[in-house]
């Protein structure tokens, strides 16, 4: 990507980066006092969470996601990212055995299978997931592309998981985020769902992040959630490999979990940058699939994605290579909605440039 990006930077207005899914947008102050006022941390913090933080996330899940969970049931991590990375190892995977992720995913899912020596397996199809399956990666809504699974296709997801007996986790940082059809103005399913699993969390789990719904990606917040014979074990390698999260980061995690204010506005404001940048995409001969919830707009013009991402950065743009996302889709681009209000404005008028 480097020389596309300086080619972007030469551009005489600047470039516009929608090449990564960083908030640009301050954290909220109610946040930002949170974390100020525990800055007291002389102890050891609890890898299980205090009682506050365990507390907030289990009324969180029942007042945002419609699930009834206990504080057995949930976990805090440092960010959603090294769990998805070392949940493999954390569960005693290894060579044999099999991960399966998304077809278009991103590529954590693959990395954590290699670094416990297990075999990644891209398929949205629960039939093809091969007997050697131990660990089933779903993301919904997806990134890159946005998709959002429904109830059905959840439900059919652990299904099949549990006649292969492997441990299936849905990644669902960008469930705030729904856009279009259903999800404009009904809530996107967890796979905890009571519709999905009833009241059997057995090897089920879902994480979740506060980088994106909090503009609190430097904090590092996040939570897993789900079946807590998993969880536990996955608690006791956490103790001893020094997984905690720092206490004034799960102080603030508390102030964020309670407060919706600030999340309905940050929606919003994604709102807005989205409605601006589809029809730009749509006019410069983009074709959006999926994409109705997240932070990315996936869209193809039928050429290799290497031709669009040149094409784009001629423009002072910069975008994601849908390579980048596994083999599936060498001609998709990744633009994402993490811009500023007046860079989002500037990659409209730069793509009606192309009409």
């Amino acid at each position: 990507m480097a020389p596309f990006a300086a080619q972007a930077r030469a551009h005489a207005d600047g470039i516009v980066d929608l090449s990564i899914g960083s908030p640009v947008d301050p954290t909220p102050d109610v946040v930002r006092h949170a974390l100020a006022e525990a800055t007291d941390a002389h102890a050891y913090p609890q890898t299980v969470g205090t009682p506050e933080l365990q507390t907030a996330i289990v009324d969180w899940y029942a007042r945002r996601r419609g699930v009834t969970l206990t504080p057995a049931n949930v976990l805090p991590t440092i960010g959603s990212k090294e769990l998805v990375a070392l949940l493999p190892f954390m569960l005693g995977l290894g060579e044999g055995d099999t991960v399966v992720h998304p077809l278009a995913a991103y590529p954590t899912y693959a990395i954590g299978a290699a670094m416990a020596g297990c075999d990644a397996f891209a398929s949205d199809d629960p039939a093809a997931w091969p007997s050697t399956t131990k660990l089933i990666w779903l993301n919904s809504p997806g990134n890159p592309d946005g998709r959002v699974l429904s109830v059905s296709e959840l439900r059919a997801a652990v299904e099949r998981a549990r006649e292969l007996g492997a441990v299936i986790v849905s990644d669902e940082c960008y469930a705030e985020l729904g856009w279009a059809g259903p999800w404009a103005s009904e809530p996107i399913p967890s796979i905890l769902d009571p519709r999905v699993i009833g009241t059997d969390r057995r090897n089920v789990l879902a994480i979740y992040s506060l980088s994106k719904q909090s503009n609190m990606a430097g904090y590092r917040g996040a939570f897993a959630a789900g079946c807590a014979t998993v969880l536990a074990r996955v608690l006791t390698v956490r103790k001893h490999a020094g997984l905690m999260l720092p206490q004034p980061l799960q102080a603030a995690m508390v102030a964020a979990l309670g407060d919706d204010a600030h999340v309905a506005a940050q929606r919003e404001r994604y709102r807005g940058r989205r409605a601006v940048l589809v029809p730009a995409i749509e006019a410069a001969g983009y074709r959006i699939d999926r994409s109705e919830a997240g932070l990315y707009l996936w869209a193809t013009k039928g050429a290799d994605c290497w031709q669009s991402i040149a094409e784009l950065a001629g423009l002072g743009i910069l975008a994601g290579p849908g390579s980048f996302y596994g083999d599936g889709y060498p001609q998709h681009v990744r633009f994402s909605l993490t811009a500023t209000d007046e860079r989002i404005h500037a990659a409209a008028v730069r793509l009606r440039s192309l009409e």
